[in-house]
């Protein structure tokens, strides 16, 4: 599939260095993704706890430092991701862990000059009602939000396809603003991954055109299979489209599973016309 010039939107890409470059050691990634000619790099949770070392947050900063890159995405501590868990914000078992992360996040934030923090609302839990589970993601999203605000960050809230993640409660785009209309706090923002999106069967152009407002972030990956552009079906041109539009001037990361080296998956950015 022929994909038109990106640059001609007026798009700014960065590369999601916790899904691409993995063939690297992590801290060797942001080094990369320089070299292959992006400025910008994100994050899921660099560590493997979420209260790392100093030495290990030190390490972080300094890689992104000296690879001469931005980070403008981090995800807050998310749990156990390879085994299913898809964030702490909701379940009651998790609240000091996720707390302990945000003030990590918060000064990772401060010290690299990233303005989007991804908080992962967490999945159903057994023993614990939905709406007990709601209310605790909402004291948890205004906790990280106002943590984050002084950093000058906002926090990102994003909806996952039921298909893959069946017990996470978001799903929709419409889901997500229902959250985030509620919330005292005035800096969470949309985190728009079209990649769950499409999965979730929402047509890109009709989620900008509702939501733009909301959005802080937006990600991409082609559909079915999770892969770069060009691999499936996604309609990127219209997403693209959409996005320049209404005006969106934010970032788009690239979080997809390269089908080849992560270094020959960018062709697709220098097709069309």
């Amino acid at each position: 599939m022929a994909i038109a010039n990106p640059a001609g939107a007026g798009l700014r890409f960065d590369v999601n260095c916790s899904i691409l470059f993995t063939e690297l050691p992590l801290l060797e990634r942001p080094a990369a993704a320089k070299a292959a000619g992006f400025d910008a790099v994100e994050f899921w949770w660099p560590f493997d706890r979420a209260v790392p070392s100093d030495r290990e947050v030190d390490a972080f900063v300094r890689t992104i430092d000296d690879a001469g890159v931005a980070l403008v995405g981090l995800n807050f501590a998310a749990g156990n991701m390879p085994a299913g868990d898809r964030g702490l914000l909701s379940d009651p078992s998790h609240t000091a862990e996720f707390t302990d992360g945000v003030d990590i996040a918060v000064d990772i934030a401060r010290r690299t000059g990233c303005r989007a923090l991804n908080a992962l609302y967490g999945n159903r839990v057994e023993g614990c009602s939905p709406a007990e589970q709601d209310e605790l993601a909402v004291e948890n999203l205004t906790l990280a939000a106002r943590a984050a605000e002084p950093a000058g960050a906002v926090v990102l809230l994003e909806a996952l396809n039921a298909k893959e993640n069946p017990r996470y409660p978001l799903r929709t785009a419409a889901d997500v603003a229902r959250v985030i209309d509620v919330l005292p706090a005035g800096n969470v923002r949309f985190l728009a991954d079209f990649y769950h999106l499409a999965i979730s069967g929402e047509a890109a152009a009709e989620v900008v055109a509702a939501h733009h407002e909301l959005i802080g972030h937006v990600q991409i990956a082609d559909v079915p299979g999770r892969n770069q552009p060009g691999t499936g079906g996604f309609d990127f041109d219209e997403l693209f489209g959409a996005l320049g539009a209404h005006g969106y001037s934010g970032w788009v990361g690239l979080e997809y599973r390269p089908t080849e080296a992560s270094i020959d998956s960018f062709d697709w950015l220098n097709d069309g016309p």
